[in-house]
């Protein structure tokens, strides 16, 4: 056929329209290089000459209606532009990879050997594909290296004389190719030369001869490095046994991107394979993978060698292996999934709560996903030094030990919470994460926010008495303190460096990803949420899903089970499109929902009642950001979102819905009524402000009877003024009269939501030492909760929230000196001290005791002794909190060498130990100091983009209120971006810091006469 005859046909087939649509939105990206490519100049006037005939021909025909004028635009641009691929023009289009780099070498990086290296991008190339992985891997636990190999096979689909892997500091000895021929009558396979490009992590292996399209080869490589040091890769872990022995274990810990760092491997989410792995290891040691081991194999001295059943497909950030001397407590699930807790033996006791709620929530999310877990067992290991919480690999779960491990001695409400809650995270990812992955890291929310929001939906059903819905008030009102920045981010955000992917992890990731669901599932019902999701899951098992596959199965709650085979959805309201109608409203779920994945920030709904009439304005929130100030109209530009609205009135208590679409609406009451409170149960993700005298009238309600409000909708009110206050919307003076009415609060979160603001203030007028306030606030404090103060009793006892209440009152009292709260800590001190130990403090004042016992240099050297001792990960984090309130310096400074050791306190709680020195007036400076002079060694220790690194960063400046401070961080920040260091969280504290001292500057005067009336 010639090029005419293509034209014409393509041009005259209309079926081809939406295919040609798609591939022109993907040429244009490559119109640039078209257009430097020589012979393709012409080409692309004849293409623009005949778009303008066409657009000119049609315009001057008005005969045909403006549907059929468009079309014949697009189809004659289209028709143009669906040739290209046929005619081999460009290099960029159709020459493969390979023959560019034959071409034009120069144009490509230069590999370690001088070299050209044959590839350019971050991302790899699609012509190979990973289809199994058989691994073989040998760590050796004395001279901390290992020893590996590998015969990947790949499925050739294009073309092409080389195969580009990850690989990041690992020794190639030997690689060759085999195919298949090869392979069957056991020839020799070909060597491959192998060229290393570090800057992207890349080996790329040359071929002699072209591999040839839809063919399969075998890549065998031989490879060695050390165990790493630090929390990522293949790495060792060390603990002290009870008589002082250290015992090291191997362990893996591969998201995003450190597969590479253990095996060179196609280390992107969408390449997913089968994994066959096998693991040598001493005697006295035990091997664990993602599969149930299938046999052991005894070697030559004394080794022995265990192998793994082939894993599903799945991704390489999934991949797992541990070589330990752990115990274990296992079970069945009634579907008869095997499920084993592992721990170092010390701390095998420490495990059986574990068991207990994997048991349960296994079978809940098999349940409510109507989908088996997928693999024969699941392991849950604790290891003794880990970056994160947990990380959920296919199969074998690590933890860190806190995460998983609850002791009852010692281990607090707030504790069993945060165990149950990881447990969850991490098992919901085994459905929403790995067996369906996001297709790159731009969207890791689909697996993050969803295990977080699956964190509620799991636990409310199987411990209905740790009352998660009301923890996860705060999950969202912490993600709004960083969305409300304009450093922010988008829940879908692009991502290419190893560095992006890792700052991805973030709140804004987990908490917004989480609520926006629990927003959509309110808008849904439950019901058809849950639908949407099994439908998603089912649809994109063992496959790679985006952003607009989820809105797709959210949108059409029919299963694949339920369509007839005329293809029609019966069971539920015959939905064959995207859109709902919704109380008359017509509602395109993936139009409303892009609107909170791919723009940054949260709204900000402006209620103004006029007798029936509520006249409502949606705004972008901005922290810090006043209607007067210059910047606010620009910060504005261009934010819209699709608001799901639900409000209730003094005269209806019911649920009323609206989706706010514009700007500007107005809403029209059927009767008159005194108040409107927006957002009901705090169930979407949104800030309200009542102008004219919806806060007044608010507050009046709240003081005659707050109980006309529901719970959740106080808690929500004391969120919203303080947030208010600090976008200038609203006064100090009237949130904190807001607050008043807590006298007569019985609702836990209510009271500690509004404490939680009246202690930042306190702590923040401390560590500025403006001690008249600080003083003032501190008699407020002290005599407005003392009848709540005082009713505390020094137990155990009651629910989860009493409970949770109890610790934060008594912690804050004995802050503050209050001589109640110190005689009855020291004495619990005093009685344990003399017990050596012994003595069983109630678990939630636990870390109050040993607070006030950690002021004498006495107690906090028997503190210190008692730490290096215990086994329980709960009351190692209680000591080590109480060590950091010392008001002596040299002592904070012990500690943080201590945590630079590793030895006596672990460097994983490094992040979290700087962070409380920092909270200490005493420490502030000290913690800040020792990061500026220690930079060069803390990156030693955890890589730049980790959380840990960040939680560094953030923990020890972003509390800063003062000029000089920021003076000294923008120096700092400016010289390492001079050395190459860049992260996202500079530029939030950069942001931060200034807001602190703005609201000091127009609040301080406030806070100080209103304390001045109320004392």
């Amino acid at each position: 056929m010639t090029r005419t005859e293509g034209i014409k046909v393509l041009c005259c087939n209309r079926r081809l329209n939406q295919f040609i649509k798609t591939l022109f939105k993907s040429c244009v990206t490559y119109l640039e290089a078209i257009w430097c490519c020589e012979e393709l100049r012409d080409l692309v006037w004849i293409i623009l000459v005949f778009y303008r005939i066409n657009l000119v021909f049609h315009s001057s025909a008005m005969v045909k209606p403006r549907r059929k004028h468009i079309f014949n635009i697009y189809t004659g641009f289209y028709c143009s532009v669906i040739i290209l691929p046929q005619i081999c023009i460009c290099s960029l289009f159709s020459t493969p990879p390979s023959d560019q780099f034959k071409k034009h070498p120069e144009a490509f990086p230069v590999a370690t050997n001088r070299e050209p290296f044959p590839w350019r991008e971050l991302r790899l190339p699609s012509m190979v594909i990973p289809l199994h992985y058989d691994l073989f891997v040998h760590p050796n636990l004395t001279s901390l290296d290992f020893v590996a190999s590998e015969k990947i096979e790949v499925l050739v689909r294009d073309a092409t004389q080389f195969i580009i892997l990850h690989s990041k500091d690992l020794e190639i000895m030997n690689a060759a190719l085999h195919s298949e021929e090869d392979l069957r009558y056991r020839k020799p396979g070909k060597k491959l030369n192998v060229l290393s490009y570090p800057a992207h992590q890349q080996i790329a292996l040359l071929v002699p001869e072209t591999l040839m399209a839809d063919l399969r080869y075998y890549v065998v490589i031989d490879f060695q490095a050390k165990l790493s040091d630090g929390f990522e890769g293949f790495y060792k872990s060390t603990y002290r046994t009870l008589d002082g022995e250290t015992r090291t274990i191997a362990v893996t810990d591969f998201e995003p991107t450190e597969a590479r760092t253990a095996f060179p491997c196609f280390d992107e989410p969408l390449f997913k394979a089968n994994f066959s792995i096998k693991i040598r290891r001493e005697r006295g040691h035990i091997a664990l993978s993602n599969m149930p081991k299938i046999k052991t194999v005894e070697l030559e001295g004394g080794l022995l060698e265990d192998h793994f059943e082939t894993t599903v497909k799945m991704s390489t950030y999934l991949v797992a292996y541990i070589v330990c001397d752990f115990k274990s407590v296992s079970g069945t699930t009634t579907s008869g999934v095997k499920v084993s807790i592992y721990a170092s033996p010390d701390k095998w006791s420490q495990t059986h709560y574990a068991l207990e709620a994997s048991l349960k929530l296994l079978a809940f999310y098999e349940n409510y996903f109507d989908i088996n877990y997928p693999l024969p067992k699941l392991d849950l290991v604790a290891i003794p030094d880990f970056g994160s919480g947990a990380m959920e690999n296919w199969g074998l779960i690590t933890y860190r030990e806190t995460s998983l491990l609850f002791d009852p001695r010692t281990s607090s409400a707030s504790d069993k919470l945060w165990v149950t809650r990881v447990i969850a995270h991490e098992l919901a990812h085994q459905w929403f994460g790995n067996l369906v992955t996001m297709e790159w890291w731009n969207d890791i929310w689909l697996n993050e926010g969803f295990a977080t929001y699956m964190e509620l939906i799991s636990v409310n059903a199987t411990y209905p008495e740790l009352q998660i819905d009301n923890y996860f008030l705060d999950v969202c009102f912490e993600v709004i303190k960083r969305d409300s920045l304009n450093s922010s981010h988008p829940i879908s955000n692009e991502a290419k460096t190893p560095t992006q992917i890792h700052e991805m992890f973030d709140a804004v990731s987990y908490n917004k990803g989480a609520c926006i669901l629990n927003m959509l599932k309110d808008f849904l019902s439950e019901e058809k949420f849950q639908k949407g999701i099994i439908h998603y899951l089912k649809k994109f098992s063992f496959r790679n899903a985006k952003n607009d596959d989820l809105w797709s199965s959210l949108s059409n709650s029919c299963l694949e089970g339920d369509f007839t085979s005329g293809g029609f959805c019966y069971s539920d309201s015959k939905m064959t499109s995207n859109t709902l109608n919704f109380l008359g409203q017509n509602v395109e779920v993936k139009e409303m929902m892009t609107t909170w994945t791919l723009q940054k920030g949260i709204p900000l709904v402006v209620v103004n009642q006029e007798g029936h009439s509520l006249r409502l304005r949606q705004e972008r929130f901005l922290k810090g950001v006043f209607k007067e100030d210059p910047s606010w109209r620009a910060l504005q530009e261009g934010y819209l979102w699709h608001i799901p609205l639900t409000y209730s009135t003094s005269s209806s208590n019911g649920i009323h819905r609206y989706i706010l679409k514009s700007k500007t609406d107005t809403l029209v009451l059927p009767e008159k009524t005194s108040w409107v409170k927006f957002n009901v149960d705090s169930n979407g993700y949104y800030i309200v402000h009542y102008e004219g005298h919806g806060w007044d009238q608010l507050i009046t309600q709240l003081t005659q009877n707050h109980t006309l409000l529901r719970s959740k909708d106080r808690i929500d009110l004391i969120h919203d003024a303080f947030q208010l206050v600090s976008a200038g919307r609203l006064t100090l003076d009237k949130a904190l009269d807001l607050t008043h009415y807590l006298q007569h609060e019985t609702n836990v979160l209510a009271i500690l939501k509004g404490l939680e603001y009246l202690e930042s203030f306190y702590h923040m007028m401390e560590r500025r030492n403006i001690s008249d306030v600080t003083e003032n606030l501190k008699h407020y404090l002290l005599r407005y909760f003392k009848p709540v103060i005082d009713a505390q009793s020094w137990s155990d006892e009651g629910s989860v929230w009493d409970r949770m209440l109890r610790t934060a009152l008594l912690k804050l009292a004995c802050h503050l000196n209050h001589a109640p709260c110190i005689r009855k800590a020291t004495e619990l001190f005093s009685q344990w001290m003399e017990s050596n130990g012994k003595l069983n403090i109630p678990t939630d004042v636990l870390k109050i005791v040993y607070s006030v016992g950690a002021q004498t240099t006495t107690g906090w050297n028997s503190l210190l002794e008692h730490y290096e001792l215990s086994v329980s990960g709960a009351e190692k984090n209680k000591i080590l909190y109480a060590l950091s309130t010392s008001k002596h310096q040299e002592k904070l400074m012990k500690l943080i060498e201590l945590a630079m050791e590793g030895k006596v306190i672990k460097t994983q709680d490094l992040a979290s130990l700087l962070h409380a020195i920092a909270r200490n007036p005493k420490g502030q400076q000290l913690a800040w100091n020792f990061v500026r002079e220690n930079w060069t060694h803390l990156l030693k220790k955890f890589d730049l983009g980790s959380f840990a690194m960040r939680f560094i960063i953030s923990g020890t400046t972003s509390h800063f209120s003062s000029k000089d401070e920021l003076q000294e961080v923008q120096l700092f920040f400016e010289s390492l971006k001079a050395q190459g260091s860049h992260l996202d969280i500079f530029q939030i504290v950069l942001e931060t810091i200034p807001k602190n001292i703005e609201w000091l500057e127009k609040n301080l005067p406030t806070l100080r006469t209103w304390l001045l009336v109320k004392i």
